[in-house]
């Protein structure tokens, strides 16, 4: 503002000049005219003077102001603000420290760029493996805004370029550097990189953590064998105790089992950490050959593990087809032999139901039997009975005509066939005879004989020819 109050002014001043000494005919210039411009330098000139006292206020800043009359003011709020004769700093709400490649190292306290308020190389760190790295990260710093507190960070840093180079650089870079002493490259690198960064947060935010470092001596339980001796066969002999020493950095802890802490220096005046990154870490170059050969050993180690797993897949997956087979094989088997014991079932109850059956019908069978044995019994006993009464009716006829019908036609048979057979004897033509007791074919010796064969034949019968008289009842 002071430059262009000049610059208005000295303007003003030439062509009023010009005008009174250029022009001859001095009638013809107008008074207002003249008066115009020489009120136009003077402004020139007044704004020359007071111009440092006047400019706008941008957002996002706070302005320290200095007045003409030794007193202090902060301004916050945008707009145009007029402090005749008074000078002011301009001062980022927020300061932004970034290490990050292809920057240098530069400040931008009290210009708006696209930058950060201060840009740094990559900061080189030390881990706790003595591995160094380039680490690039950015934090963020938010600066007080009320009177009190930002009046104290001026008087004490007087300008932000001190600010960022006397305290939030420095801080910035202690804390990163204490941050990577409290982890190993290794351990950063195999997994620890969000603890890393959650670690500096916090130490930006409330304090570096006050360490120690001790040397820590690790025993392990195997016991390493010496090269093989063939002549000791399994009895190797051992060697070493394999131990390792290892340094560990503890943090130091107060009387209440806190850990102890070395406070920003910055948060006195009101500073506070907004936001604070780790964005990018890249260790040596023998760490990254090492990082190859680990790399590579574990993706071979990898590569072996999945083939073993594939091996032993295949094995798993060999003894589920076997176990299958032989799940097949006891299915179809039972299967049979399910059909083979249903079927046998069914004979035995076939065999049982026929035994049953067969049982049934010899039960019936001797219940038949036993009836048709008990109505034979009492048939018989029927037909005995009729037997004795029929025998004791021929008994009684016979004892009653002592069987005079039945000898009387046994006799008619008996001459009957007598009769026939004499009637049906040879006769000799001639016979010849004398009257001794020779026989000689005679009728009276014919007659004779034939009741010799009728008494011999009623003597095999068995029966009387005389007729008895009926006993009387």
């Amino acid at each position: 503002m002071t430059s262009i109050g000049f610059g208005i002014a000295g303007v003003a001043l030439i062509i009023a000049i010009f005008l009174q000494f250029g022009i001859r005919d001095k009638e013809r210039i107008p008074k207002g005219a003249m008066r115009l411009i020489l009120t136009i330098a003077a402004i020139g000139f007044g704004l020359g003077f007071t111009g440092s006292g006047i400019f706008y206020a941008e957002p996002g800043y706070v302005y320290h102001v200095r007045t003409v009359m030794g007193d202090e003011e902060v301004v916050s709020e945008p707009g145009y603000k007029f402090y005749p004769f008074g000078r002011y700093n301009a001062w980022k709400r927020a300061m932004t420290v970034q290490a990050a490649a292809g920057s240098t190292d530069s400040l931008y306290a009290e210009r708006d760029t696209s930058e950060a308020s201060a840009g740094l190389p990559p900061l080189n760190i030390m881990f706790l493996d003595q591995v160094d790295a380039d680490a690039e990260a950015t934090v963020r710093f938010s600066i007080p805004s009320d009177e009190e507190s930002f009046l104290q960070l001026t008087h004490e840093y007087r300008t932000p370029e001190n600010l960022l180079r006397t305290a939030l650089i420095p801080a910035f870079k202690e804390t990163l550097q204490a941050t990577a002493s409290l982890f190993s490259a290794e351990n950063y690198y195999s997994g620890a990189r969000s603890e890393f960064n959650s670690e500096f947060e916090q130490q930006m935010t409330s304090g570096i953590y006050i360490v120690r470092r001790e040397e820590v001596t690790r025993r392990s339980e195997r016991k390493i064998k010496s090269t093989a001796n063939a002549a000791l066969g399994q009895n190797q002999e051992s060697y070493g105790d394999e131990a390792k020493v290892e340094f560990v950095v503890n943090k130091v802890l107060d009387e209440n089992g806190q850990p102890r802490k070395k406070l920003q220096k910055f948060v006195n005046f009101g500073i506070s950490v907004v936001d604070a990154r780790v964005t990018n870490m890249r260790p040596n170059s023998k760490f990254v050959e090492r990082m190859q050969l680990k790399q590579k050993a574990s993706a071979d180690r990898a590569i072996a593990r999945e083939q073993r797993i594939q091996e032993e897949e295949q094995r798993l997956l060999a003894i589920a087809k076997g176990e299958r087979e032989v799940a097949q094989r006891q299915a179809k088997a039972k299967v049979e032999q399910i059909q083979r014991t249903t079927e046998a079932e069914t004979e035995k109850q076939l065999a049982l139901t026929k035994a049953l059956k067969l049982k049934e019908q010899a039960t019936i069978e001797k219940e038949t039997a036993e009836i048709n044995l008990e109505k034979a019994k009492v048939e018989a006993q029927t037909v005995k009975t009729l037997a004795d009464a029929e025998a004791y009716k021929k008994r009684e006829i016979l004892s009653a005509d002592n069987a005079l019908a039945q000898k009387l036609e046994a006799e008619v048979k008996i001459q009957q066939l007598w009769a026939d057979a004499y009637s049906k004897r040879a006769v000799p033509t001639n016979v010849f005879g004398s009257g001794g007791d020779t026989p000689v074919g005679g009728d009276s010796e014919t007659r004779a004989f034939m009741q010799m064969l009728t008494l011999d034949a009623a003597q095999r019968l068995s029966y009387d020819r005389d007729i008895s008289k009926t006993k009387s009842r």
